[in-house]
């Protein structure tokens, strides 16, 4: 991707054009710029009435979750550390009218150096532990014996 023209081109150019001396189509052949170029700062310039670039904006919608909202966040947690993800989400839609997917929250979380604590209420898992047997008859290897040799 190539550099930004700087603003003393614009100026210099944009100056030129309204001395007269020429139409956008020469200027741009003499400055070395596109006649895309010329026309879209030529329109910037009628609209803002500035010559210069205009500072580039913040990009992407806003954040939801302001430092303000991650505060209470942190103090939800603080209060109720075995609190879900889902319940973090529940409750800033209900309280504070935030609609936010639970992996954006999830997100944010780790962002801000928390942890959720694993419920004691969940399930246990389905999947047993491995033992030390040795898997195909499913008995146990003999333990290994210190003596003789």
């Amino acid at each position: 991707m190539g550099a930004a023209y700087s603003d003393d081109l614009r100026r210099k150019f944009l100056e030129a054009y309204q001395r007269g001396e020429g139409s956008l189509a020469v200027l741009s052949g003499r400055f070395g710029v596109s006649l895309g170029w010329a026309r879209k700062i030529w329109g910037s310039l009628k609209q803002t009435g500035q010559m210069e670039r205009p500072r580039g904006g913040k990009r992407g919608p806003a954040r939801k979750l302001t430092p303000e909202r991650e505060r209470e966040l942190r103090e939800w947690i603080r209060q109720q550390p075995d609190l879900t993800l889902v319940e973090l989400q529940t409750r800033l839609m209900q309280r504070r009218q935030v609609t936010i997917s639970v992996s954006r929250l999830w997100t944010v979380i780790k962002e801000m150096g928390l942890r959720l604590k694993k419920s004691h209420s969940t399930p246990p898992s389905k999947t047993q532990p491995k033992s030390a047997s040795d898997g195909a008859s499913g008995k146990r290897k003999p333990a290994r014996s210190m003596q003789g040799g």
